[in-house]
């Protein structure tokens, strides 16, 4: 297939998958009348899914799709209840993506979110956005009703991801730095949801499911590892969000990495400088950067991910290559 078409081809399932997305939306809102839910709160979290769902990239969601292709061996070998209920489950990911972000943004005091406002900036939220992402969590469980296999699933990666945010905010408190807990150990990207792919369809075994989860786990970690470089070197008019992590005080990848390189010297400036709600600390810190030469460290580090990951889903005959190969070539060389 062409550049071109590939393209197109792209194009087309995300058009397809908005559609879901607005079904998805609308099932939910009759699904509150029916129970009797009042028109104002209806109304709110009618507007609260619109504006923190739908607006992202999406890769999660699509992911689920490409990977029920690949396992079902291409588009013509799935018929359209599959491919509905491959959307169903990826709007799912979505939409425990948005409850992350919501409460994420609070505990990190964040402005912008995907080129908007947070939803607790805007008009008339603040603090009702964590009712909120509990509203879009419990939309989950609604929308998978049908199906307890994917609900647990749902309910494990959510238990997972909060004891990975618990290790982030104890970690790196606001105002409170310790370097001597920006460690290798401590910095542990959250596991990624996108093994939810295998659940859509009967499970191929034991093995097939442990070789899942070891390529997503590295996939997770070279999405989040790419995150911490954006927040630091990332255009915010294309990430969407303006970079906070060295004022918030984050253990993320580029500060581990830089405390390994650094003199006794150039850690005093870190000590200095980091997590304070100051622009020219952050500054000091992200011209300390320069000078270890971070950018050409992560650069090696994305070839290598990139390599080694390439090579275990490559190399590897229980599961279809095409099923992580998609999502690795859309998350390689990212920008946003």
């Amino acid at each position: 297939m062409s550049d071109d078409a590939k393209k197109a081809a792209a194009a087309a399932d995300r058009d397809a998958f908005l559609k879901t997305f607005e079904s998805l939306r609308s099932e939910l809102v009759d699904a509150e009348r029916a129970d009797g839910q009042v028109q104002i709160a209806i109304q709110w979290i009618d507007k609260m899914v619109e504006y923190n769902v739908p607006h992202g990239k999406l890769n999660r969601g699509l992911a689920v799709i490409d990977g029920v292709r690949a396992l079902k061996g291409g588009a013509a070998c799935v018929d359209d209840a599959l491919m509905h209920q491959a959307s169903v489950v990826g709007w799912c990911i979505e939409w425990l993506q948005a409850a992350f972000l919501v409460w994420d943004d609070i505990m990190d005091e964040s402005v912008t979110r995907r080129g908007q406002p947070c939803w607790y900036k805007s008009d008339g939220v603040d603090m009702n956005a964590i009712n909120d992402g509990l509203v879009l969590e419990c939309q989950i469980y609604s929308m998978l009703k049908s199906t307890a296999s994917l609900s647990q699933m749902f309910r494990d990666v959510t238990d997972q991801t909060a004891h990975g945010q618990l290790i982030d905010l104890i970690t790196g408190p606001i105002g409170v730095v310790d370097l001597s807990k920006y460690t290798e150990e401590a910095y542990m990207p959250h596991r990624d949801v996108q093994d939810g792919v295998l659940h859509v369809l009967p499970p191929g075994g034991e093995r097939d499911a442990s070789k899942c989860d070891e390529i997503c786990r590295l996939l997770g970690q070279f999405f989040q590892i790419q995150d911490d470089y954006l927040d630091c070197y990332g255009d915010p008019a294309v990430i969407g969000k303006i970079g906070t992590d060295i004022m918030d005080n984050k253990c993320g990848w580029l500060v581990v990495q830089a405390l390994k390189k650094c003199t006794a010297e150039q850690r005093k400036i870190i000590e200095d400088n980091y997590g304070k709600k100051d622009a020219e600390c952050e500054k000091r810190v992200k011209a300390l950067y320069v000078d270890l030469g971070m950018e050409a460290v992560y650069q090696q580090y994305e070839e290598d991910a990139h390599g080694k990951l390439k090579g275990i889903i490559e190399g590897q005959d229980m599961l279809p290559a095409e099923l992580f190969g998609a999502m690795l070539a859309k998350i390689y060389k990212r920008t946003k």
